[in-house]
């Protein structure tokens, strides 16, 4: 969706690249920490334009006693695959049936319509060419992601996906299948931190949206990819009635600001009714949140939709600030990085 379709009230002249820092390719973190919860904290007091430098672990000491603590559970499957021959590279994006599957294909003039791949003996056929260049894909039987698939790390880990990540790239409470992408900021906590602060769970699938760049030179001329979503009923009662909201992750912020009623719903942050369907949300400033009033993120790649989000939620000037601070302090840098906590 466009951003200008979204926000159609107050515009201003932002530009993707009012959005770009410099880091260093040293800072790119691209394996994680032995612990979960031992990556450096930067957080950022909005109300004072305060930055200090903690430790993730210190994460309980921000918190008040009515403060909520909103996960995204989605989990990553291994939507990465090769043909038997090694010729195409497959990203498994969306399955519509059992045998279908919507992919991404490389290169895609070897797969037209009727165009075949055999992966792991079993062998697919393209049924539709997609506008946007994806390829419908009929497999003859059930395509077995995990014994033939890989993780789609992001390309600026500079490496393929080893047997570690399996376990590393997912976060301890992930339970519902459908990302091709971890919600990074979750990766940091353990069980332990978990039991120590009230928290519920909503779940967004990231796509493959997540590591496309934003082209356009004017923000509001950038077409945001859609992604699928569900809040229970469970987890909306207890946003409502929570002090403060607690976002981890940008997936987890876009979500609850698409459901928000802006307290039309007699004063309630969202609906209260199991809720599911699919967001294309582009925030960036202004934004006039309506229900998040916390958010922990991971630092990320400059002139993306993410860190425009982060700056709607602080102020563009001192998010850029936080992260000079943080290449200075030699921080790591994006999914299996250091972390911020904005308050």
């Amino acid at each position: 969706m466009r951003a200008d379709k979204v926000y159609g009230a107050v515009q201003m002249a932002l530009h993707t690249k009012d959005f770009d820092y410099h880091l260093p390719e040293e800072l790119i973190a691209s394996r994680p920490l032995q612990d979960r919860a031992a990556s450096r904290m930067l957080v950022i007091h909005r109300e004072h334009g305060r930055i200090e430098h903690r430790m993730f672990r210190e994460l309980p000491e921000f918190f008040k006693p009515d403060d909520l603590l909103v996960l995204n559970d989605t989990k990553v499957v291994p939507a990465r695959v090769f043909s038997d021959d090694g010729g195409i590279e497959l990203l498994c994006l969306d399955r519509h049936s059992p045998l279908e599957w919507r992919c991404l294909v490389k290169p895609g003039k070897r797969m037209k319509t009727g165009g075949t791949v055999c992966v792991g003996g079993i062998t697919g056929t393209v049924v539709q060419v997609m506008e946007n260049g994806d390829r419908m894909i009929r497999w003859e039987r059930e395509l077995d992601l995990a014994a033939h698939g890989h993780l789609a790390l992001p390309h600026y880990m500079g490496r393929d996906d080893e047997a570690a990540d399996r376990e590393r790239y997912q976060t301890v409470y992930a339970r519902e299948e459908g990302a091709i992408a971890a919600p990074t900021a979750g990766l940091h906590f353990t069980p332990e931190m978990l039991e120590t602060l009230p928290h519920a769970f909503l779940t967004l699938h990231v796509g493959v949206g997540t590591f496309r760049p934003v082209k356009a030179e004017c923000v509001t001329e950038h077409l945001m990819h859609s992604e699928k979503y569900a809040v229970s009923v469970e987890t909306a009662r207890r946003i409502n009635t929570a002090g403060r909201v607690v976002a981890v992750g940008t997936t987890v912020t876009r979500v609850l600001e698409a459901v928000g009623t802006g307290g039309s719903e007699g004063g309630k942050r969202i609906k209260e009714e199991k809720q599911a369907g699919d967001t294309d949300i582009f925030i960036y400033p202004p934004h006039d949140f309506q229900v998040v009033g916390a958010l922990l993120t991971n630092f990320h790649l400059p002139q993306s939709t993410l860190i425009m989000l982060v700056s709607a939620f602080a102020g563009r000037e001192l998010v850029l600030e936080a992260y000079r601070q943080a290449v200075a302090q030699r921080y790591r840098f994006y999914s299996y990085g250091d972390c911020m906590l904005l308050l």
